[in-house]
């Protein structure tokens, strides 16, 4: 007797979870709706639009890096919404009496079933119709969108088979907190491209599309333009290569699957691995000071490497700050003091050092209870930011003065950087005595509620006052690059700025020092509101 198919029954489960869901609460059903609404209308109005390119010269090219794209979203979605999908997590089905190849075909077909996949499929149809001549090349289109819809969704699920223990976790959901880096490098590396795009057109795409035709799923959408120019041949090596690609996910992610159902979770096993691990991680402590000032930066980057929303902030600021000044020297119309944005973006840090301990400063504060305590503290948190800052902020300025070609402003620049990155540290330390707030653990939001105004006052405010204590380095290198002469004493604005920043840090730290240690109680009653 064979075995009853198990492929309607895992539909019948997702959608029975889409409506199980819609039921939970009336915010939610609002805002399922809400985003399916805007998610179609964008599929309709993007396929009216990759229609209205047929006959485009270009219209391949864009095509192509638009599938591409797409197929790179469906390999990170996972890794940054889990939760988006209950179906993604095939360890709730260990227990069953399931074959993994059975197994992956119900899947399969039950993650064709959403908002993502119904996107996806207006998008491969469009790009079709956009790049399509004849019947054909139709015909082979209809075999292209299958694939490569079949290609993007098994990607998912690899990706997501092959990280299920993270991603279940609780580390694994706070990387959902990485999200909006990508969110906001990506917006950063759009612009910089629609402004090229705007200023050469669209023949800029030719040469990646060239590649990319070739890495599925692009290259299903590249084998239906190369039967319209009558290059079967061609068009029967891409399609392969998509086919191949999808065998090979599926082999993927069932070679997984048997593994993750199969085998015990290692997380719940402490090895001898994760003990070495952990003696193995005392070597930080060897290479700093000794005593509180070590302790407190050891702390304070163990905070940046572990803790999910400091890692997101850090990891924000360090990829912006490079982001920016090398893309507009790219473009050639950035200038060397652009790479001051890097120290700025880093010098942000130093703002609400008790919020970023959140509840846990209770523990900081039994240790204070004298201006000296609290100034130590503060400089200790300096010192675990400038190991990072310092060697940060003159790479990017080096970098971004090697592309212009500029070398003669190069010690300006840096002066001005290390300036700024003085003020900040010393603005920062005061405002997180004067104006702390507390950080949510949980979700996006990165300022508790009602604590909006503070965290305005302390970030804004201290960057206005970091401006205005740079106006001394600013206003001397206006005036030595404006004087007859000045070209030539330039080089002093390093060490003028350097000292000038190490000076406003000392006098930051000491200013904030007693304000700290008089407020403690009303410093952990703000952080520990989250």
């Amino acid at each position: 007797m064979s075995a009853p198919a198990i492929t309607p029954v895992f539909v019948r489960l997702k959608l029975s979870l889409l409506r199980n869901g819609l039921r939970q609460s009336g915010g939610r059903k609002a805002a399922y709706i809400t985003s399916a609404v805007f998610a179609l209308l964008f599929a309709a109005l993007q396929l009216i639009g990759l229609i209205a390119l047929r006959g485009h010269a270009h219209a391949e090219s864009v095509v192509v890096l638009a599938v591409a794209v797409l197929g790179l979203g469906w390999a990170v979605m996972p890794l940054f919404f889990p939760s988006g999908d209950e179906t993604l997590d095939p360890t709730r089905l260990v227990m069953l009496p399931l074959r993994p190849r059975p197994l992956v075909g119900a899947l399969l077909t039950a993650s064709l079933v959403g908002i993502g996949p119904l996107f996806t499929l207006c998008l491969l149809v469009g790009s079709v119709v956009a790049v399509a001549r004849g019947g054909a090349a139709f015909a082979v289109g209809t075999v292209a969108v299958a694939l490569a819809l079949l290609v993007c969704v098994a990607l998912a699920r690899a990706v997501a088979v092959a990280n299920v223990r993270l991603l279940t976790s609780r580390k694994g959901r706070d990387l959902a907190v990485l999200s909006g880096l990508v969110i906001a490098i990506g917006a950063q590396i759009v612009n910089f491209g629609a402004q090229r795009l705007g200023a050469s057109g669209l023949g800029e795409l030719d040469p990646a599309a060239e590649v990319l035709r070739w890495v599925p799923p692009a290259s299903a959408i590249g084998a239906v333009h190369a039967v319209s120019e009558g290059s079967y041949g061609l068009a029967v090596a891409q399609l392969a290569l998509t086919a191949g690609a999808l065998v090979a996910l599926l082999a993927f992610w069932s070679r997984h699957l048997t593994r993750l159902m199969t085998s015990p979770d290692g997380s719940t096993l402490p090895g001898a691995e994760s003990a070495a691990k952990e003696r193995a991680s005392t070597g930080l402590a060897r290479l700093l000071p000794g005593g509180r000032t070590g302790t407190v930066m050891e702390r304070g980057l163990r905070y940046v490497w572990r803790d999910p929303k400091t890692k997101a902030a850090w990891v924000t600021s360090l990829a912006i700050g490079l982001i920016v000044p090398v893309f507009n020297a790219w473009q050639g119309t950035g200038s060397v003091y652009f790479a001051c944005f890097a120290a700025g973006m880093l010098g942000i840090q130093m703002y609400n050092q008790f919020g970023q301990d959140t509840s846990a400063f209770w523990m900081v504060a039994m240790t204070i209870s004298s201006t000296h305590d609290a100034y130590v503290e503060l400089r200790a948190r300096a010192y675990a930011l400038l190991l990072i800052t310092l060697p940060y902020a003159t790479l990017v300025t080096v970098l971004t003065t090697a592309m212009l070609g500029d070398w003669r402003r190069l010690p300006e620049a840096l002066g001005l950087s290390f300036a700024l990155l003085g003020a900040m540290l010393a603005t920062g330390a005061w405002t997180s005595a004067r104006f702390p707030y507390s950080i949510p653990q949980e979700g996006y939001k990165n300022v508790a509620p009602g604590q909006t105004g503070l965290a305005w006052i302390s970030i804004f405010g201290g960057m206005m006052a970091a401006a205005l204590l740079c106006a001394p380095v600013i206003a001397l290198t206006i005036w030595l690059n404006v004087s007859a002469d000045g070209d030539d004493w330039t080089w002093l604005l390093l060490p003028a700025g350097t000292a000038y920043g190490a000076v406003l840090t000392a006098a930051g730290l000491k200013l904030a020092a007693p304000r700290t240690a008089r407020r403690l109680p009303e410093i952990l009653t703000a952080v520990s509101k989250g």
